[in-house]
């Protein structure tokens, strides 16, 4: 981890320590991951699944079945608008139950229209709330910098309203550690109590996210790059993007503000390799200065 012109706080320190312990990680089911997952990363890296309308939730389902048979802590992203009705649901619920799968993520989804009875997140978590799901974690989408469908107001009225049937709340990306921070305590004033998890990219060159574009087909990956915009432009600034930096500033912004920050969700775009290294250099960074901050205060 890169060091500061400015010394942090003991007391960033001893944030950023326990937010580094929270660390999970988002994938993609294209073909070798789950091979790239059991070479790379550890069964402790608790693990998304994404789904895309191109695939379907059939691969991501799967995909998430088969690495938690080998340990893992899974969550498949459930994308409302791909399913036809409730008997779809329940269906893959009961995969799910069956496999042992206790989390998942919920989603509206990025489909132009619904494939059936469910047009946003909200409807879908209502219906799996209706039916008695066996899901220990249920996530939520958050949104620092708001959504650009949807009105600021709309896009906080859906996270009150899904807040009571969800356990966390995995944001998008901003790169802003300050936004991210007072969008945090500006939904906990408002009564939304769950724990959020900062959505970044890993270290992920710009390189790499053409080629998991160009892997999606030809609507995925121009709605992908749409997406992904802003986070394209930022690897052609001087310096380019790097995930320490973003930390580092959410871990001096997190104690000034009343938040319910407890982690890091890293979108790995299957740079697996790149990303457990990165993140265990992170973690033996944090916990030397951890403890030289402890010795010197003995002293």
């Amino acid at each position: 981890m890169e060091r500061s012109k400015t010394a942090p706080s003991p007391q960033s320190r001893q944030v950023l320590a326990g937010l580094v312990r929270n660390i999970g990680y988002e994938v993609m089911p294209f073909k070798g991951t789950e091979e790239k997952v059991l070479k790379n990363v550890p069964a402790s890296v608790p693990l998304t699944v994404t789904a895309t309308g191109g695939k379907g939730i059939e691969v991501t389902v799967d995909l998430a079945t088969r690495l938690r048979a080998r340990g893992y802590s899974v969550a498949p992203h459930l994308p409302a608008r791909l399913f036809r009705d409730e008997a779809e649901l329940s269906g893959v619920v009961d995969q799910l139950r069956e496999a042992d799968v206790r989390r998942v993520f919920i989603i509206a989804g990025d489909a132009p229209q619904p494939a059936g009875q469910f047009p946003d997140a909200l409807s879908l978590l209502k219906s799996m709330d209706a039916m008695g799901h066996h899901f220990e974690e249920v996530g939520i989408g958050g949104y620092p910098e708001g959504h650009a469908s949807f009105p600021a107001a709309a896009i906080e009225q859906a996270l009150e309203d899904k807040a009571p049937l969800a356990t966390r709340i995995l944001t998008q990306i901003c790169f802003d550690a300050k936004t991210t921070t007072a969008w945090a305590a500006g939904i906990k004033q408002r009564g939304v109590d769950l724990p959020v998890f900062v959505g970044m990219p890993g270290p992920v060159s710009r390189q790499k996210l053409v080629r998991v574009s160009a892997g999606l087909g030809l609507g995925q990956s121009a709605r992908f790059l749409q997406k992904q915009q802003n986070m394209l432009w930022r690897f052609f600034l001087p310096g380019g993007y790097r995930p320490d930096r973003l930390i580092r500033g959410l871990a001096a912004a997190v104690p000034k503000a009343d938040t319910n920050i407890r982690g890091f969700h890293i979108f790995t775009f299957n740079d697996l390799a790149e990303t457990e290294a990165w993140r265990r250099r992170l973690v033996q960074s944090v916990a030397e200065q951890v403890q030289s901050v402890a010795e010197q205060e003995e002293r």
